[in-house]
């Protein structure tokens, strides 16, 4: 067994934080005339004791973290800070029960965007509050992981972002408290511009405020069960895309470049690629709308763009429901929920770079078929790929799918139909967030579906946001061995 004092003591800390984020919708239901506020500052008070007692008695902890203590540390806050993020939902008017409860609060925290909730536009400002929080702190969280812990673990092909490199034009920030602290800067920065322009397009402050957090998280928790949609105005549409896109880009290069470097945003082949997958998919989208009439001009435009990027991305937001364009629209949909952005962003899915790597790995097995004597050597950046990256890679795209396929399996063994049970699936391990057909689609909810499916999919959630490694070790009995 693992030295269990670090992973306590970084729990208990995280617990407190949260506790404190729990006064923020309590206040915005005391500006309300709103009794819930009760229940936030009393699951606030809850928390942060627990918080503390945690943190307290471990505090004299001054070792490092192994490996082995970083696997369990990032599973476990995961779970307990979801645990204790859902409980107001429980306790306020509208509560839930505890299995809605913490789908919701896993669904904000790993940004995924899928939802139980309805009555959302009459919901009172405190619970819709929380809900932006939860996808806000999730993104940061999730930035933070995927660049301080990820590579450390060599998970799924992330060593290839260590910031250790031999290169020093790849140090851009030598130590972990500076990657926070420069990572927050720019992810609030974003998140104030994205507000402003919100609200310059029309939209309620509130609402502002709250789409903000849940757009550069790539979340997708909107104040209305319309989602964007409800707001019907193309400029909050194109705000949304901008910063669904930025959000997907690597929070690095947008600090190095601040620093006065673009050049590395600029030339990253990972941007490169993001860039031309979306405007393929908006291209398809618009010329299929003209083509089959659903829609005409800029309006296809515009809800080609909305969409595509939002699935793509994993935001999850939906201005129309493209279940009705059609077949094809919507395969291409579902192929869209696997791609995600970019590594050390807020987006979630495969990500770009183990396309790129895969891609990679297949043109240069073919050209060695073709010329035999030659000699050539996969490459990412226009650096040679690593066999250890490569073999991660591979099992990640394995892994992926297999942990696809059976939760799809097993939410239909449950009763959900086919197409219910494939999009949920999808949508949870890629944390995309709506899935297909009348239920879960668009303009449905997760509501409906049994309980026993609901923690599946959360299962499915906390597998695809942690890179399915850092959690199915755990399960190996090699891994408690040592």
């Amino acid at each position: 067994m693992p030295d269990l004092r670090p992973i306590i003591l970084v729990n208990g800390i995280l617990l407190s934080f949260l506790g404190v984020a729990m006064l923020l919708p309590a206040l915005a239901d005391v500006a309300a005339g709103n009794a819930d506020w009760q229940v936030f500052a009393a699951t606030s008070g809850i928390t942060i004791f627990a918080g503390v007692s945690l943190a307290l008695t471990n505090w004299g902890y001054r070792g490092g973290v192994s490996v082995q203590q970083a696997f369990v540390l990032t599973t476990s806050i995961w779970i307990l800070v979801t645990a204790f993020a859902a409980l107001p939902f429980v306790f306020t008017r509208e509560g839930v029960s505890y299995t809605d409860a913490f789908f919701e609060a896993m669904s904000g925290l790993t940004t995924t965007g899928s939802t139980v909730l309805t009555g959302l536009d009459s919901a009172p400002p405190g619970i819709l509050l929380w809900r932006a929080l939860l996808q806000w702190l999730g993104g940061i969280g999730i930035i933070v992981m995927a660049i301080a812990i990820l590579p450390m673990l060599q998970v799924g092909g992330m060593q290839l972002f260590k910031l250790e490199s031999s290169d020093s034009s790849e140090k851009i920030l030598p130590r972990a408290t500076q990657i926070v602290g420069s990572i927050t800067i720019v992810y609030v920065s974003f998140s104030v511009v994205c507000a402003i322009c919100y609200d310059l397009a029309g939209m309620p402050t509130f609402d502002a405020i709250a789409h903000a957090m849940t757009t550069i998280a790539t979340g997708g928790f909107s104040t209305s069960d319309g989602s964007i949609g409800s707001f019907d105005n193309p400029f909050i549409d194109y705000t949304a895309v901008l910063f669904m896109v930025l959000g997907s880009l690597p929070f690095l290069l947008y600090w190095q470049a601040l620093r006065g470097d673009a050049k590395p945003l600029l030339k990253d082949s990972q941007v490169r690629w993001f860039f031309s997958l979306a405007a393929a998919f908006v291209v398809i989208l618009t010329i299929f709308q003209m083509l089959t009439g659903s829609n005409e001009g800029w309006q296809a435009l515009r809800y080609a763009a909305f969409n595509s990027v939002s699935i793509m991305t994993g935001t999850g937001y939906a201005t129309t429901d493209y279940g009705m364009w059609g077949p094809f629209a919507v395969s291409l949909f579902f192929c869209m929920m696997f791609v995600g952005g970019c590594a050390g962003s807020t987006s979630c899915g495969i990500k770009i770079f183990r396309f790129q790597i895969v891609y990679a790995t297949i043109t240069t097995q073919v050209k060695r078929m073709v010329h035999p004597s030659g000699v050539f050597l996969p490459k990412y950046n226009g650096r040679p790929i690593q066999d250890d990256v490569t073999s991660s890679v591979l099992s990640f795209f394995f892994l992926f799918f297999l942990c696809f396929a059976l939760l799809a399996f097993a939410l239909s063994a449950i009763g959900l139909d086919p197409l219910t049970a494939l999009s949920a699936a999808g949508t949870a391990v890629a944390n995309v967030g709506p899935g297909l057909g009348e239920t879960i689609g668009p303009s449905g909810t997760f509501a409906p579906l049994p309980d026993a499916a609901k923690w599946l999919l959360c299962l499915g959630m906390l597998l695809g946001r942690l890179e399915l490694f850092t959690v199915l070790v755990l399960f190996t009995p090699g891994f408690w061995r040592g």
